[in-house]
């Protein structure tokens, strides 16, 4: 078992307290993790202050070089990072490695806007005068990291915060902090000068007086919408700026005119990648009547036969939820929805042994207005209903308080125009399922969020301008 102490200002402090991390596919202990206290999270809050007066006066290109170093480390530390998230996460160690390469990428990509963050002049309406618009970095940016893809987030967040000119005080979440870790020592690897990454694991107080601190200008949060309420929260008593990516309910819209076999398939997919533990992954799909009974049975053939389990032993498998009590959760949803009426195709059980199992679950004779369909589950549970028209759908799709991805699979051109034109929803994936491109902008409607991740605008994010007022 591994043990890790928190980093600040490029040094390994010990906290108070310590969490143990429990290995969610065997329920072993596999690491321990200190605790910050406050005085550690507003010391790092104030090393990180202190430290981006240097480095935003470091050119965009100097700030790019270091990011390609940080990608270099993090690619050289892809077997220790893996190692960590698969046995914190229940991945396999394949995916938790590639999640490391991916985050490099993400910081590649990143270092390229150095010579591309851009201002504006502006006509002046006075003789004689130039409006010049600066982009200029935020300052101290707090960063909550979700458990479901701790690596590649945790860049995901600092590389467009560190190209900006700002720097990060980092808190992995206490269910995946020991690949947070492991990211730290490619901080020191990648020679980044002290205060501009810190990372702390800690309690919600805590991060609550790190939010709450007056020098942190920026907070930006993957997770629930609980936790992004708590934020906003956080953000009134300094007016700080929030970036929120939060819950979605994704729906997919089936045509009769699509490939079945290739929908079913792809759903199938989104809803059993890490347990469906992805904010984007299917929830309900909408499918036209007239296939409906087709498309039932390819879903309830392809989710009862997919083998769940430890992933060290086959990773093929899906693995398991984050914990015992997220698997209660989606576990009472579901007997709720049978209970108000849905048929239950297969799974819906809770599994003997160790680990926090849950089989992939079907429901049909699901209604709009049941909270299977109108909540999160955060799981490998789909509900499928059947629409008529198009319109149809499309109503029932955006019936909803999310609106963070959308799926639709047909062959109609117009029926894709239509959708790109009315579905409420960041984002809309045509014949495939979500899976974010970073050169994109992965970012919610309604209640999935403020703000948002990858691309040019989620980089533009990190900024706040200043415009200059000059006559000549």
């Amino acid at each position: 078992m591994h043990t890790y102490l928190n980093f600040i200002h490029n040094q390994w402090v010990a906290g108070p307290g310590s969490y143990t991390v429990t290995n969610p596919a065997t329920e072993e202990a596999v690491g321990q993790v200190s605790a910050a206290s406050t005085a550690q999270a507003l010391a790092a809050v104030d090393a990180a202050a202190a430290a981006q007066r240097g480095w935003r006066k470091l050119t965009s290109i100097e700030r790019g070089n270091y990011l390609r170093a940080l990608a270099d480390a993090l690619v050289a530390r892809k077997s220790a990072i893996g190692q960590a998230l698969a046995l914190e996460s229940g991945k396999s160690l394949e995916d938790a490695e590639n999640e490391a390469v991916y985050a490099a990428e993400i910081t590649r990509y990143h270092a390229e806007w150095a010579r591309r963050i851009e201002g504006e002049i502006i006509p002046s309406d006075s003789p004689g005068e130039n409006l010049m618009l600066h982009r200029e970095p935020m300052g101290v940016v707090a960063c909550l990291i979700p458990f479901n893809y701790p690596v590649y987030t945790l860049l995901r967040k600092i590389a467009p915060a560190l190209i900006t000119g700002n720097t990060v005080v980092v808190r992995p979440s206490n269910h995946t902090p020991c690949s947070a870790f492991e990211i730290a020592k490619a901080v020191l690897d990648a020679g980044l000068p002290p205060g501009v990454v810190s990372i702390l694991a800690m309690g919600h107080a805590e991060a609550e007086a790190l939010c709450t601190h007056p020098k942190v200008a920026m907070i930006t949060l993957t997770g629930s919408v609980g936790a992004g309420q708590r934020v906003l929260d956080y953000s009134r008593v300094n007016i700080a700026k929030v970036s929120l990516e939060l819950g979605g309910k994704t729906p997919a819209i089936v045509a009769a005119d699509a490939d079945l076999e290739q929908a079913a398939s792809d759903i199938v997919r989104s809803k059993t990648t890490h347990c469906g533990q992805l904010c984007t992954a299917v929830e309900r799909v909408y499918v036209q009547a007239a296939v409906f009974e087709a498309l039932v049975a390819k879903l309830k053939e392809k989710l009862s036969t997919h083998a769940y389990g430890n992933r060290t032993e086959q990773a093929q498998r899906m693995g398991p939820l984050v914990s015992a009590s997220a698997r209660q959760g989606i576990h009472a949803m579901v007997q709720r929805a049978v209970q108000a009426g849905a048929q239950l195709e297969c799974g819906g059980r809770i599994p003997s042994g160790p680990g926090y199992f849950y089989p992939p679950t079907l429901l049909t004779q699901v209604r709009q207005d049941m909270e299977i369909v109108q909540e999160e589950v955060f799981g490998p549970v789909l509900c499928v209903l059947p629409y008529t028209t198009l319109d149809h759908a499309l109503a029932l799709a955006n019936d909803h308080q999310f609106g963070l991805a959308s799926v639709l699979y047909t062959a109609d051109y117009r029926s894709v125009m239509q959708a790109s034109n009315e579905i409420e929803a960041g984002e809309l994936y045509i014949n495939r399922t979500p899976a974010d491109p970073y050169q994109g902008y992965h970012a919610g409607w309604k209640r999935s969020g403020l703000g948002g991740d990858d691309g040019k605008h989620g980089m533009l994010e990190f900024t706040q301008t200043r415009l200059v007022v000059m006559k000549f």
